[in-house]
């Protein structure tokens, strides 16, 4: 192998560029890789003093070197610009969509990138970019509530605008219930949060029964009055609107904005009704929302 000591010739201020390259942490690797490469040379080692040291082969070390003689530093830069970005055409991307649309035919509940990938030859990337670019997200699921009552528009608008503007000296609450709540209790002792380990909750439990909520939203305030029952009957909900009603006697109108008051919903005594008629109306049309 031939001796290149002396065969390259590189200037100070060249030299400093190429350490400050060899150097470089933010740089390309192999900007970094072929600044050393130069300067070894520059410092006289052999091609395979260079192999040993820097992984480079003879053909490397060689077309490095002449291009630096020919270009200089301008020599060292890559000259493959990288591919295009693909794109796909809008054929493609409104096969996507729209099939992305539709259930799939195996039976699952969402499209994946993947599954959408493999049932129309596109691959998963291209898939992703095009679902992003239409904000479609085949795994989220929202829920929706319609309503059979020609007048719910009306409705909503009267309770909305009494939540909006409340009467002056009136109390107006949202009334509404949760009924079955399972109350369980662990038969195994909690253990507490302890260093690298997370809080323990036995699995096995014991059920005490259910329980209702009742609850009222004071829509003034946004403070909340609730109520825990054993039994869902009539005589809990007059028991927790009488206690509703005691805390708002300095109001001189009470305003009950409810689900649960429906005579054909529920079989409520009449005491409930009797309540409310005394002291105001279920809401500002004495209408329900179902």
């Amino acid at each position: 192998m031939a001796d290149n000591r002396g065969l390259l010739q590189v200037s100070a201020e060249q030299r400093d560029e190429l350490e400050s390259w060899a150097q470089s942490r933010s740089l390309p690797a192999g900007d970094v890789f072929r600044a050393r490469l130069i300067l070894a040379l520059a410092d006289g080692l052999t091609y395979r003093e260079i192999e040993r040291k820097l992984g480079a082969s003879a053909p490397t070390v060689s077309k490095w070197k002449s291009r630096f003689e020919q270009a200089g530093m301008q020599g060292l830069q890559g000259r493959h610009q990288g591919s295009k970005p693909r794109r796909a055409t809008p054929a493609v991307q409104a096969r996507v969509i729209r099939r992305a649309q539709q259930k799939p035919s195996d039976g699952s509940t969402h499209w994946s990138c993947r599954k959408l990938s493999e049932e129309l030859g596109v691959s998963k990337s291209t898939v992703q970019r095009i679902l992003a670019q239409a904000k479609l997200r085949p795994h989220r699921l929202d829920r929706y509530m319609a309503s059979n009552d020609p007048e719910f528009e009306a409705k909503a608008a009267d309770i909305i605008g009494l939540y909006l503007n409340p009467p002056q000296h009136a109390a107006v609450f949202c009334v509404d219930e949760k009924t079955a709540i399972q109350a369980l209790d662990r038969l195994d002792p909690v253990l507490p949060l302890s260093p690298g380990r997370a809080e323990r909750h036995g699995f096995e439990y014991y059920r005490h029964g259910t329980l209702s909520l009742y609850a009222a939203l004071d829509v003034k305030t946004g403070k909340v009055e609730g109520k825990t029952a054993r039994r869902h009957t009539s005589a809990e909900f007059v028991g927790f609107l009488t206690e509703l009603v005691g805390k708002a006697k300095w109001a001189g109108k009470f305003t009950l904005c409810s689900t649960t008051c429906q005579r054909t919903k529920h079989r409520r005594s009449s005491s409930s009704w009797r309540i409310i008629r005394r002291y105001g109306s279920t809401s500002p049309r004495p209408t329900h929302l179902g």
